[in-house]
């Protein structure tokens, strides 16, 4: 399937494709006797992976560490510490759980200063 066909399948653009492509996270596709790019259902499942990653708060440089491992991951899951893919043993996701954390942890105290200086209770939902 051509460009257009391929990121609607994968819920992205064309323009995305070629910026993954452009950063390494997607290998450049075969291209067609008129040189446009054509892309399979393996590609297009590729994209949705690399979509997802980045969704989850992975970097594009985070993604291209494990570039050529993403075809590895299977389904809705990442893999187990020591398993395929970008996983736990390549310390990437947890670096980016950490950096999460951080900063959650960093939100928390502006959220709990601003609302004692508002004098504003805490309430029993929020964390």
């Amino acid at each position: 399937m051509r460009i257009g066909d391929a990121a609607a399948a994968a819920g992205t653009t064309p323009r995305a494709l070629r910026f993954y492509e452009q950063r390494g996270l997607l290998r450049p596709p075969p291209r067609t006797a008129s040189g446009q790019r054509e892309y399979g259902p393996r590609e297009v499942a590729l994209v949705r992976v690399i979509r997802e990653l980045l969704s989850l708060g992975l970097t594009v440089q985070d993604v291209r560490g494990c570039a050529d491992r993403l075809h590895l991951l299977d389904g809705d899951t990442l893999p187990a510490r020591g398993g395929p893919g970008c996983s736990t043993a390549d310390g990437v996701v947890e670096a980016r759980l950490a950096a999460l954390d951080a900063q959650i942890a960093r939100l928390s105290q502006v959220r709990e200063r601003l609302a004692a200086r508002a004098g504003v209770q805490q309430d029993a939902t929020t964390p």
